[in-house]
């Protein structure tokens, strides 16, 4: 068993990857010699199992010899089931106390994951219900030896303020044209992406921010280049670019972005800036596009339609050939409140996340207020 594969590194001391592409070779791993000691050792009947958080870092050589099975994330009723079974039960033991001393109810668990975590596997919930275990201790200690049950105001007092803003985010980024809001695939899981765009007086620059790769500066380039060849038809004038510059930006500059599944997101920013509406609220959509408006089918399915499930998304836009994804990786109960799109074309798109007519429109301003007032 190898673990963290991906952490190989070389060095003046050697390159282990050169060594692992003999030892994982079934043409020749069964005459392996050890340089260091000098024997022999026939490694053809040895299984190896390597882990690895991330493919990209492992050489391309040496991942011809393995063979690839990608394990997903957890989502959130299975690890609502991990730590009611195992994470809980162990952290109040480690910490000291009994399972009469304090409870969480379900509705807590689920709390500390969708606002306190933010990772595919349970290792940030399992320390911060071990913190809340601790906490509970140290009451004991101090003399309130009543049982705590756990609620949302405890979490926040315990653990401080929320980490993870869902809920009213998307309905509160939306609210002025030019945020369309993307779904996107991390090693954590899936996570929703808002792309913003603003237009100015100038000559027709167009400016691109973000930490973005260079994929993602080219599905930009493809967008703006399909609006410019389709303005008539969206409504917008032809020579828009000769007055103004466009900037497009991806919050949390922080982070390198890149891949071209939000191709349609920028598209439907961009028609809407220029077109001075609102993209519908709680709608949120993935996919790659091409210069003549197709959209193609992109990865990580299952991880951004739950992602935009737990954002609060209501209507999700995929690709048409990642239909069989949805068909085959999720459930009916993991896509209950989620109404599914699924498209060919930008044209098709821009339909579903723009709203067409005034009353449309109000409709839209009507629920938007409506979420913000009444979900948090």
């Amino acid at each position: 068993m190898m673990d963290e594969v991906d952490k190989l590194g070389r060095d003046f001391r050697g390159d282990p990857a050169s060594a692992l592409l003999e030892v994982l070779d079934p043409e020749q791993n069964s005459t392996f010699r050890d340089n260091y000691l000098d024997v022999p050792f026939d490694l053809s009947k040895v299984l190896f199992i390597c882990t690895a958080n991330m493919l990209d870092p492992i050489p391309e050589p040496l991942r011809d010899r393995m063979e690839i099975i990608e394990l997903q994330g957890y989502i959130e009723d299975e690890k609502v089931h991990i730590a009611f079974r195992y994470l809980v039960p162990r952290q109040i033991e480690e910490n000291g106390i009994t399972p009469d001393q304090i409870e969480f109810p379900e509705e807590v668990v689920r709390y500390i994951i969708r606002h306190y975590t933010r990772e595919a596997g349970v290792r940030n919930l399992e320390r911060n219900i071990g913190t809340m275990c601790r906490k509970q201790a140290r009451r004991i200690a101090e003399g309130k030896t009543d049982k705590l049950v756990l609620s949302k105001e405890i979490v926040q007092e315990f653990l401080g303020g929320i980490k993870v803003r869902v809920d009213t985010e998307i309905a509160e980024r939306t609210k002025r044209a030019g945020v369309a809001v993307g779904l996107a695939w991390t090693p954590a899981g899936g996570d929703v992406l808002f792309i913003e765009a603003n237009k100015m007086k100038g000559k027709g620059g167009f400016t691109m921010t973000g930490q973005l790769g260079q994929v993602m500066q080219e599905s930009m380039q493809a967008a703006l280049t399909w609006v410019r060849s389709n303005a008539a038809q969206i409504g917008v004038d032809e020579e828009f670019l000769k007055e103004h510059d466009i900037h497009i930006h991806v919050p949390a500059g922080a982070v390198p972005k890149d891949g071209p599944s939000a191709g349609v997101t920028m598209a439907t920013a961009l028609v809407s800036l220029l077109t001075g509406t609102q993209v519908r609220p709680l709608t949120a959509m993935t996919g790659e596009i091409t210069l003549s408006g197709n959209v193609l089918p992109v990865g990580g399915i299952k991880e951004k339609v739950l992602a935009a499930k737990r954002a609060g998304v209501r209507d999700v836009i995929l690709p048409a050939e990642n239909r069989q994804n949805v068909e085959e990786d999720l459930t009916p109960q993991q896509l209950e409140g989620v109404n599914v799109h699924y498209v060919n074309s930008i044209d098709e798109a821009l339909n579903i996340a723009l709203p067409h007519g005034e009353a449309e429109e109000r409709h839209d301003a009507e629920e938007r207020e409506h979420v913000l007032q009444n979900v948090g």
